[in-house]
């Protein structure tokens, strides 16, 4: 490759718990974070901030304690989302957002 380069993009710790009966604690999942991180992942799709106050602290705590990567938080496109996942991903050494649409409705 001439001048590319690829990233690793990893979802385990949002779309593995949609998987049925998967149910990840805090703790369970800063562990799998910080594994990521040891493989060497570039960005850690850490949950779904506005989801849940659990889910909030899941990505809050993992944005403050693993650094080398981009951790990102799932957000849809509403004012309420956006300022969750700002809000649990304001200690990440390297924040991003990834966001969900949400379809327009005509009338």
């Amino acid at each position: 490759m001439t001048g590319r380069q690829v990233e690793i993009f990893d979802t385990t710790l949002r779309d593995g718990e949609q998987s049925p009966g998967v149910n990840l604690t805090q703790i369970e999942k800063l562990e799998i974070a910080k594994q990521l991180q040891r493989l060497g992942v570039d960005v850690i799709e850490a949950g779904f901030a506005a989801a849940s106050p659990g889910d909030f602290r899941s990505v809050a705590r993992i944005a403050a304690e693993v650094r080398g990567l981009t951790v990102c938080s799932l957000a849809r496109l509403t004012p309420g989302d956006i300022e969750r996942s700002y809000e649990a991903l304001r200690e990440a050494e390297r924040p991003r957002f990834t966001f969900l649409s949400l379809p327009q409705i005509f009338i």
